[in-house]
């Protein structure tokens, strides 16, 4: 993941659908233990929009056309199982998202526009990150650890992160689908 840097006035967010327990922690422990250099510093979640840099004086717009295009979508179930990769292009494990993805990829085209508009470095593939940014043996070793994983939540809000300058994603606000 490429994380922009936020100038003077901006802040870097990110719109997604967090995990929710207990799957989250199973999917964090994954993470931690593949040596992630970001396995400490974001909830386990399937990324809508992100990251991008945004001023801060248009949080408010960023926020309505948020509430807006959510509100106009369905609540979904999200089904997760096994895992996938991106490799040989990026150096990534994920857990693969099985159901829900048409919800996803409906969901971050509309979002996707407006004041955050910008252009894709690769296809959006929903997905559940688990090892990122380390070496092919702890990558084998997180695809090998959570083959078996599945997971079945309910998707009735998305959220709104901020990256804290000590390096942390936070979540700021929800954003209930279907208003």
């Amino acid at each position: 993941m490429i994380t922009p840097v936020a100038g003077p006035g901006e802040v870097v967010i990110g719109v997604v659908v967090t995990v929710p327990q207990p799957h989250a922690d199973v999917l964090a422990e994954a993470r931690r233990e593949s040596g992630d250099p970001e396995g400490h510093t974001l909830a386990p979640h399937v990324t809508l929009v992100g990251p991008v840099a945004v001023a801060r004086a248009d949080l408010g717009a960023v926020d309505e056309h948020l509430a807006h295009a959510v509100g106009r979508h369905a609540p979904f179930d999200v089904h997760l199982r096994g895992t996938g990769t991106f490799r040989p292009v990026s150096p990534v494990v994920f857990a693969t998202v099985t159901r829900g993805i048409a919800d996803c990829e409906q969901l971050e085209r509309v979002i996707r526009s407006g004041p955050l508009h910008h252009r894709l470095r690769f296809p959006y593939h929903p997905h559940v990150t688990v090892a990122q940014g380390v070496g092919d043996e702890a990558l084998d070793a997180a695809m090998q650890q959570l083959a078996d994983f599945e997971a079945v939540f309910h998707v009735a809000s998305i959220d709104r992160y901020e990256l804290d300058d000590d390096g942390v994603w936070r979540p700021v606000r929800a954003f209930a689908i279907g208003g």
